[in-house]
């Protein structure tokens, strides 16, 4: 026998949750009781709730799916902005607010966290715009609706959001309602391609890459989303056809790997990567979105009328739509009929190649003061396979996304919400969602202000990831834009290598404040012998030092170009 919250958090544990993020609230802590009984569900309390759904997108972006509890109102629109940036990047998070009581609603009745006008809807109404499903539980129609949002937060890669009224939750489910619903068979009978419309897709999508003498693979970050990493690695191999990648797909296909020729950006791309993207006559198009940041501002050189366009429910050959075919089984299919090129014939220059020839090996300077380019030249060699690498929308990625990342590495930024503050809480999430993987952010110190608050939850949880902190004063990224030198691009100067400090008593961590090569060599090798805790690197750069990326950005960021 299950009460309807029993029931809610075991079908969230049947589908992989171990974790659930959030804030107590009054009309929540019914059922956070049932949270702490649950023997293989922890909860992560987080100190304000946007944070919690930052946390959660972080952890579902690693583990698959996610979730998170606030309270009714001033709780749930505190985490609007991170639910609406997982709706923005398909990532699946389970939004779950506590409401009033039945009773209270049916009366509309003058409550606290309400707008005092007695309707109950204002805040779900809101959510029907950044989630793919919504509902209200009671007794009656839990078992169905809870099932029914689940499988569409997975079916969609999207958030969902749920209410659970704090005298529902309490109650019995209806037991005749449970059997034949297990959660993983109803999510596999949602997503299963229709075999007809997958057989003529493929037959046609061949002959265009047979008559084709220049195909490439261009990737983005649905195919990760999708679990279609090894279909596509697979399909790469088979065909030995070069792949690329948008920036917001970065580490989807292993970055050494000689098949892979670099980022495509559009007019922002190197020169042979750019050429050969858009001067191909395929382009297998793999869960692409094309946005201003990743298209280097939509100057991508390829037409339709060159592309295979494999979306995950659906694909496209010119004006021809084949829908109810799902990513995986589209690039699964492809993989068994289409044959192998060898890579003299396709004219493949691999993007490590390419970055070994046009960077010099790293070796410190005495008293060199840290740059940029230094900085990431050295992050490169610092990585390893398997690495977790969170990079914050400023300089950080700019500064990494040129950087060919190692073997099995999973890269995690948010290039198209790009909420300020975002990645902080975010590894808080993927690193609760792995902890056996080496999770690595870099973030910049106006960023860092928005959600510092988050280091402390790590500190409690007893985690063991590795943050720098890029110190150049203030909003660089602005500064290019537009007021280089005026007070809105500024910030408060903190200590930022003492915050560890003063937001715990334990000693769990290491803290470092860096200013030349030296000292970054010093501190990446301590990081290196002792990894048994958290590492907090500050790392002092000037204001007005770039990324090269960045700086071949500023034409089109200032609207230029």
């Amino acid at each position: 026998m299950y009460t309807v919250s029993e029931y809610l958090f075991e079908q969230l544990h049947k589908l992989g949750v171990k974790h659930i993020f959030g804030v107590p609230g009054d009309y929540n802590l019914t059922f956070l009781d049932d949270i702490l009984k649950h023997n293989d569900l922890e909860w992560v309390g987080n100190c304000n709730e946007l944070n919690a759904a930052y946390a959660a997108d972080g952890y579902a972006r690693i583990n698959g799916i996610s979730a998170l509890v606030t309270t009714y109102g001033v709780g749930e629109l505190s985490a609007i902005n991170g639910i609406a940036g997982s709706y923005a990047e398909n990532v699946p998070v389970v939004e779950i607010t506590g409401t009033p009581s039945t009773n209270v609603i049916k009366e509309k009745l003058c409550v606290h966290h309400s707008l005092g006008d007695g309707d109950f809807n204002h805040f779900s109404n809101m959510f029907k715009e950044v989630t793919v499903a919504q509902t209200f539980l009671t007794q009656e129609n839990a078992v169905e609706e809870i099932n029914r949002v689940l499988v569409e937060c997975l079916k969609e890669k999207r958030p969902v959001h749920i209410n659970l009224p704090m005298d529902v939750c309490n109650k019995p489910v209806i037991c005749n309602q449970i059997v034949g619903n297990e959660i993983e068979d109803l999510v596999k009978e949602k997503i299963k391609s229709n075999k007809e419309i997958l057989a003529e897709f493929v037959k046609d999508a061949k002959l265009k890459i047979e008559n084709s003498k220049q195909p490439v693979i261009l990737v983005d970050f649905q195919v990760d989303r999708y679990c279609s990493r090894g279909s596509l690695y697979n399909l790469a191999q088979k065909t030995g056809f070069p792949v690329a990648s948008l920036s917001m797909g970065k580490g989807v296909f292993p970055e050494k790997d000689p098949q892979f020729i670099g980022i495509y950006s559009g007019a922002l791309s190197s020169d042979y990567v750019r050429k050969r993207v858009d001067e191909a006559d395929c382009i297998i198009s793999l869960g692409i979105k094309l946005t201003d940041l990743n298209t280097g501002g939509f100057s991508q050189g390829f037409s339709d009328s060159q592309i295979i366009e494999i979306n995950p429910h659906s694909s496209r050959i010119k004006d021809k739509q084949y829908n109810a075919i799902f990513i995986k089984d589209v690039i699964d299919e492809l993989t068994l009929i289409i044959n192998h090129r060898n890579s003299n014939q396709l004219n493949i220059k691999s993007n490590i190649s390419q970055y070994h020839l046009s960077e010099e090996k790293y070796i410190p300077k005495s008293n060199k003061k840290l740059t940029q380019k230094r900085f990431w030249q050295r992050i490169y060699e610092f990585l390893k396979e398997k690495d977790i690498v969170i990079a914050d929308q400023g300089t950080p990625f700019f500064g990494s996304s040129r950087i060919p990342l190692p073997k099995d590495s999973i890269y995690i930024n948010q290039p198209l919400w790009g909420s300020i503050g975002y990645t902080l809480p975010a590894l808080l999430g993927s690193q609760l969602a792995d902890i056996n993987r080496r999770n690595i952010l870099i973030i910049g110190d106006g960023s860092f202000q928005l959600t510092a608050q988050e280091l402390s939850t790590m500190l409690k949880q007893n985690i063991k990831p590795i943050i720098f902190v890029i110190n150049n004063n203030g909003y660089t990224i602005e500064r290019l834009i537009h007021g280089r030198n005026e007070c809105y691009n500024d910030i408060n100067m903190w200590q930022y290598n003492k915050l560890p400090y003063a937001l715990t008593k334990e000693k769990n961590f290491n803290s470092y404040k860096i200013e030349n090569e030296e000292e970054l060599e010093v501190v990446l090798n301590n990081i290196n012998k002792n990894e048994e805790c958290l590492n907090f690197i500050e790392v002092i750069m000037d204001q007005n030092d770039l990324p090269k990326a960045l700086e071949e950005s500023e034409k089109w960021l200032k609207g230029e170009k």
